[in-house]
């Protein structure tokens, strides 16, 4: 049988002969393709990398810088059953707890794994403060993303520096964004972790990696997307991602779900699609167009998103850890994949010297940082509180909140057709609040004759 060490030295020797075969490919590969244009016409220096596909794969092979010896080196410890030879060291702890976590999937299993929305005891929790949760959480994310949704657009579609004299140019790289928003997040996760208990922490790490990689690509996809989508088109994609939801949960955690909710599901999404397509945004949006380009990057925006929610309720299932565990775990490897991406293709020090050049950029990154940080928070707590598809409902909403807040601050008129669908958005609201309630009388009546019938 082979020493520890060897094992060891063996796995990471081959993880690092990928690392840098490929590190040497994604720092050569820019060099050939050139840079983005970021000028605010840039119709006549338009590069290959200025082409979305393009700069979708070499961000793909950035990741793949981690992801790929990251996915031997697991594969090689599993196989040679590492975390039964290892020794207490702290580099085979760290192995261990990378690889393996602190007990076997199947023990965590076998501890309540069957909970259905990850730690939270429902039975033991009053009704009303079950209520008062979950409008906290309402209020949480519409603050936070509403604030976060202005300043997205706002960044990715303001001609940064333009004067009377000098022309302007926009911001293009939208991994940045992602970097800049996840660093902050891991900070405030990584302070709350020193200062206060946490449960004991028993998932593999590298499991966390897996909806970093979807919630950075949802994130990339949907910023390079508000350039190729009219508003209508946005509308309809954004509105409609509670059924993709619901599918990706029946994939991902093997979930069952009623007739009746998926009907309140494919209300919700008509409702909020009639209001949202009657405001005036549309008016206001008639300037821009769908391309082919723009379908398929909201279809990933949208793909990657319900992986994102399903997965990370699937580890508060399984796991039991706490929102803010959950949440500095899927940063720390955010911030890994889109940092080795950024410096191997030049964009870090690009996106460092436009902020020098634009402080008004630094302002808008900061206040998008800290509104997509305090979001954070009450995502991870509404997953594991309530589940994937009530918080992809809370966000569904957010958007009618949206125009429905301009419409009472600034006076704006409702239509007869946006009134009708803001009804439809509350009757499929209250179906879906009768149909839970009428289940959970079922159960326990259930219950309580069972338990009569084992008595006897």
């Amino acid at each position: 049988m082979l020493d520890v060490r060897v094992i060891r030295q063996r796995g990471i020797m081959q993880a690092t002969m990928w690392f840098f075969g490929i590190l040497v490919l994604n720092i050569v590969l820019p060099l050939c393709l050139g840079k983005e244009s970021t000028a605010a016409d840039n119709a006549l220096e338009s590069h290959w990398v200025d082409f979305w596909m393009v700069r979708l794969c070499l961000n793909i092979l950035g990741y793949a810088t981690l992801f790929v010896p990251g996915a031997l080196l697991i594969k090689y410890f599993r196989d040679k059953r590492y975390n039964e030879t290892a020794g207490p060291d702290l580099l085979s702890q760290i192995i261990k707890n990378c690889v393996f976590g602190r007990e076997t999937e199947k023990g965590v299993l076998e501890q309540g794994g069957s909970s259905k929305t990850g730690g939270s005891s429902d039975d033991n929790v009053g009704q009303y403060q079950k209520c008062g949760t979950l409008l906290f959480c309402v209020a949480g994310l519409q603050g936070a993303y509403l604030t976060w949704g202005v300043l997205q657009e706002r960044i990715m579609t303001f001609e940064y520096g333009k004067t009377d004299t000098e022309a302007g140019e926009f911001f293009k790289n939208s991994q940045f964004l992602v970097f800049i928003n996840r660093i902050l997040a891991l900070v405030i996760g990584g302070v709350v972790l020193v200062m206060r208990a946490q449960p004991p922490h028993n998932a593999p790490l590298f499991k966390y990696s897996y909806s970093s990689f979807s919630n950075i690509m949802s994130s990339w996809f949907q910023y390079e997307a508000l350039k190729f989508v009219s508003f209508p088109t946005q509308v309809l994609a954004k509105a409609s991602k509670v059924i993709p939801v619901m599918l990706m949960g029946k994939v991902v955690s093997r979930k069952t779900y009623e007739y009746n909710e998926y009907v309140t599901a494919l209300m919700i999404s008509f409702g909020i699609s009639m209001f949202l397509l009657s405001s005036g945004d549309v008016t206001r949006h008639k300037g821009s167009v769908t391309t082919v380009s723009g379908v398929i990057l909201l279809a990933g925006y949208i793909l990657f998103d319900s992986f994102t929610s399903n997965w990370q309720g699937e580890l508060f299932r399984r796991y039991k850890m706490s929102p803010i565990q959950m949440m500095t775990g899927v940063n720390l490897f955010s911030c890994l994949l889109t940092a080795v991406s950024l410096l191997e293709q030049g964009g870090f020090f690009d996106s460092v010297a436009f902020m020098g050049r634009n402080p008004a950029f630094i302002f808008h990154a900061m206040i998008l940082s800290l509104c997509s940080a305090f979001g954070q928070l009450f995502i991870f707590f509404t997953l594991s509180r309530f589940g994937p598809v009530t918080f992809t409902i809370i966000m569904t909403i957010r958007q009618g909140i949206a125009i429905l807040l301009s419409c009472v601050i600034y006076g704006h008129p409702v239509t007869y057709i946006g009134f009708f669908g803001i009804m439809v958005v509350f009757l499929a609201l209250f179906l879906k609040i009768y149909a839970g309630h009428r289940k959970k009388q079922i159960q326990n009546a259930t219950q309580q004759s069972s338990n009569g019938v084992s008595k006897v």
